[in-house]
């Protein structure tokens, strides 16, 4: 966490603020290493103080290594107000982003009560930091990864004509737990037959039949990184049309994989899919943005959409995930976790077939 908060403490220097208020949750364990659910982070250029109740004091104790913990007691406000007396805190920034309106009139009431401080907009200052994964990090989405690649193995021998989507979801989340991780990264998609032209279409209790996609988009956390991967499969044989549906969106994919590098823009890199798509015919059918950052929060920066004009930095994990959705009847995406090294290298973190596999 040393690393983590002079790079920080350089951000404040630069934007002119002499001290920091981290609410939101992946950015205070980001900057702690806590991982309960109440309390607030406090970094000046000197001090990181971390304020909490009493339900979390000996776990603060026990995660934030180097920090003074404080205990809130009751009163969080007039704790918080304490240590930015005594810290000599003037310029006070904060996430809006990330802070509710009721959390602000709070703040900002007492900020009234303390001469001379000012509450300062500051986004995306710990967010910013958070783009470039350390090894440690990789290692844990590496892992997170594997236990992903591992499930979809485990589940082409569960999945038959009969089983409820809900059925399929929690034998992936089961399988996943019993293999090292905390929980899903977010709420299993099980998507089958006309349901896999949804996006986002969580499981329900739609039952398998045969002859249908299957779409299935799920993630493990480990040690709070996640995973995020999408494998589409067919129950029985597969027509000439899903067949080409699928080769086009594996190309796409697989053109992608190939020719992205760390400073493509975010458009240039979802270009590369979505012409693939667009040339089949299908551009219409694809309408969500190519892939996103993963880390400690399954959607986070750097995004690779046709609405982002920056450029990817190395040392970024990001997911490429095409897709082709006909409403009506059914949809195919495939989604991989890559890691866009300082070197040039790019490495594959997800393994799991992507053959057209036919159950």
């Amino acid at each position: 966490m040393t690393a983590r908060l002079a790079r920080l403490r350089e951000r404040l220097r630069q934007e002119g603020l002499d001290a920091l208020l981290v609410t939101e949750p992946h950015n205070r364990r980001y900057v702690s290493g806590f991982t309960g659910t109440s309390g607030v982070a406090l970094v000046t250029e000197q001090a990181a103080v971390f304020l909490t109740d009493f339900r979390y004091l000996e776990q603060a104790r026990a995660e934030c290594a180097g920090w003074v913990i404080v205990d809130q007691g009751q009163d969080g406000l007039a704790a918080l107000r304490e240590q930015l007396v005594q810290l000599c805190v003037q310029r006070l920034g904060f996430d809006p982003d990330d802070v509710s309106y009721t959390l602000y009139e709070q703040l900002a009431g007492m900020v009234r009560d303390v001469p001379g401080l000012a509450l300062i907009p500051a986004r995306r200052l710990v967010e910013d930091l958070r783009v470039i994964k350390d090894e440690e990090e990789l290692a844990c989405i590496a892992r997170a990864a594997a236990i992903a690649d591992a499930a979809f193995a485990h589940i082409l021998g569960v999945l038959r004509p009969g089983l409820s989507e809900w059925e399929v979801a929690w034998e992936l989340e089961t399988f996943m737990r019993r293999q090292g991780a905390s929980c899903p990264s977010f709420t299993t998609i099980v998507a089958s037959g006309w349901r896999s032209s949804l996006p986002h279409g969580v499981a329900s209790e739609k039952v398998l039949a045969k002859g249908e996609f299957v779409t299935l988009d799920f993630g493990a956390v480990y040690q709070g990184y996640c995973s995020d991967i999408t494998r589409t499969v067919v129950l029985g044989n597969a027509t000439d049309e899903q067949r080409k549906v699928y080769s086009v969106v594996l190309d796409a994919q697989q053109r992608a994989l190939d020719e992205m590098q760390a400073g493509m823009t975010g458009a240039e890199i979802d270009r590369l899919a979505r012409d693939v798509i667009a040339d089949a015919g299908f551009g219409d059918a694809f309408g969500h943005s190519l892939g996103h950052g993963i880390g400690l929060d399954v959607h986070e920066e750097p995004r690779l959409s046709w609405r982002n004009p920056d450029p990817v930095p190395a040392g970024t994990v990001v997911t490429v995930e095409p897709g082709i959705y006909l409403p009506g009847w059914g949809g195919v995406r495939i989604e991989d976790d890559v890691w866009l090294a300082p070197n040039g290298e790019k490495r594959l973190l997800t393994h799991a077939d992507k053959r057209l596999i036919c159950l």
